[in-house]
């Protein structure tokens, strides 16, 4: 791969910072030398095309489409895969919010994740996934189509969080459901933040204080404004127009998980497929998708 200019000069001074390091007087000023080491990491990382968010943590969203059970029961398909996989790269997660239906689908769900790249691993999931499969929930054994949504968002550190006036935000409060505890359905905990200027909404409910669910959802609202304005840079460049809300977003499929009447999950951007449907959505194996959406602007 033929190499531009902006890329040797990286190249050139990681060499020379490597070479300062190799020396036997470099710990001899330590605060420089940690200076070094930092300026090091950030050159290598904007030549790997790393940003600081990439290496953060991430909120994960996943909404599902119309279309009831069989939609909601893809969903928790999808939180699965994505448990599994989590589980098998040292990733943690806790729930911002959940909300379940009777046969244990989600209508929708939010999870923070820690660990390693987790944004940067996971940024690309993004959009709309879509299933077919012969619904469980038919009686006629019909070959149904479902789809749901994921969002995946950056943790916004302070320094970059975007000035939010009192006039923007409408807080609204509720009472917590979820399983037992003398907290649930007694107190007003649960807190939803409507950004009134792009009517985006944020809704938490795991926390037993109102406080914390409300400072959880300001800080994913911070984290869906800074997406937006990220995806309103990129279209710009790309000449074209984007929508304020995820809404138009249900006609983009990214990635189709078929299961009847053949079997195959492939990647419509990227192009990767596999036959191996139970590999990935029951053990999580989607590092070949991930790889491939490195790829991906």
């Amino acid at each position: 791969m033929k190499m531009n200019n902006n890329e040797s000069d990286i190249d050139a001074k990681i060499y020379e910072l490597e070479q300062q390091m190799m020396l036997p007087t470099f710990w001899g000023d330590k605060e420089k030398a940690q200076n070094v080491i930092k300026l090091l990491k950030e050159l290598k990382d904007s030549r790997d095309g790393v940003s600081a968010l990439d290496k953060g943590s991430a909120v994960l969203s996943i909404l599902a489409g119309a279309g009831g059970d069989d939609s909601e029961d893809f969903a928790r398909m999808l939180f699965e895969m994505y448990d599994a996989y989590f589980a098998s790269h040292n990733f943690t997660y806790t729930f911002l919010h959940e909300h379940t239906n009777d046969h244990g689908g989600y209508r929708n769900l939010t999870i923070e994740i820690s660990g390693k790249n987790a944004y940067g691993t996971l940024k690309n999931e993004s959009g709309v996934h879509r299933l077919v499969r012969i619904s469980p929930f038919n009686a006629q054994a019909k070959r149904h189509t479902s789809f749901a949504l994921v969002e995946v968002l950056p943790v916004i550190p302070q320094a970059q969080k975007k000035e939010l006036s009192p006039d923007e935000i409408r807080i609204e409060t509720s009472k917590s459901s979820g399983p037992g505890g003398q907290n649930v359905n007694k107190r007003e905990t649960a807190v939803r933040v409507i950004h009134i200027p792009t009517g985006i909404a944020v809704y938490v409910a795991t926390e037993r204080q109102q406080e914390q669910n409300k400072q959880k959802a300001l800080e994913i609202l911070q984290a869906k404004l800074f997406k937006l304005e990220e995806d309103k840079r990129r279209a710009e460049i790309e000449g074209r127009q984007i929508s304020k809300t995820t809404e138009i977003e249900w006609g983009n499929q990214i990635r189709s998980y078929v299961l009847h009447p053949y079997k195959m999950i492939k990647d419509h951007r990227t192009g990767y497929e596999t036959s191996d449907v139970d590999a990935v959505l029951e053990k999580g194996n989607i590092e070949a998708f991930l790889e491939a959406e490195k790829l991906l602007k």
